[in-house]
C-alpha cells in the first residue's frame, strides 16, 4: 500500500460495518519509463462478500481515478479459471482478454493459469500524452 500512495496511485477500499470487505489500486504494470501511461489493476473482495456489486463499484471508481491522472490502459492480470468472476466483471467493463499464459503460477497446491486483459481509458491511443501519469521510473 505504501509504494502505491507514494507514486500517488489510487488504493481504495470499500468498507461495511466498520470492516473493510474489499480493496482495489493501480500499480506499475511494467518498470519501465515507456510504459508510464499504462498501470495494471488489482481487486481483492472478502469471500463473504463477494457478488454483491463492491467489485464493480471499487474498479469503476479505480478506472475514473486513473484517467483522471492521465493514464491510457489498463491491464488486468487475474488467475484464470474455468468461469471466473474477476474474468467475467472485468469483461463487463469494457476489458478485452489478450491472452491466457497457462501453467505460470503455483498457488493453493495446483499450477494456475492467468488470463491478460486490457481495456483503453480516455484518450487511449489517439494522441500523444499531456502528462505524466507515475513520477520518475527506470529509463
Amino acid at each position: 500500500m505504501a509504494k502505491i500512495r507514494a507514486l500517488s496511485l489510487p488504493y481504495l477500499a470499500a468498507e461495511r460495518h466498520d470492516r473493510i470487505v474489499g480493496y482495489a489500486y493501480a500499480g506499475h504494470f511494467h518498470q519501465r519509463a515507456a510504459y508510464r501511461y499504462t498501470l495494471e489493476n488489482t481487486v481483492y473482495i472478502r469471500h463473504d462478500a463477494r457478488r454483491q456489486g463492491i467489485a464493480r463499484g471499487l474498479l469503476l471508481e479505480l478506472i475514473d481515478r486513473c484517467e483522471a491522472l492521465g493514464c491510457r490502459q489498463m491491464m488486468a492480470v487475474i488467475s484464470h479459471v474455468p468461469e471466473s468472476a474477476s474474468v467475467a466483471l472485468h469483461a463487463a467493463l469494457g476489458f478485452r482478454l489478450m491472452g491466457i499464459a497457462q501453467a505460470v503460477g503455483y498457488k493453493f497446491g495446483r499450477w494456475i493459469d492467468v488470463a491478460y486483459m486490457q481495456r483503453p481509458i480516455g484518450a487511449a491511443d489517439s494522441n500523444a500524452p499531456d502528462r505524466p501519469v507515475i513520477g520518475p521510473i527506470n529509463a
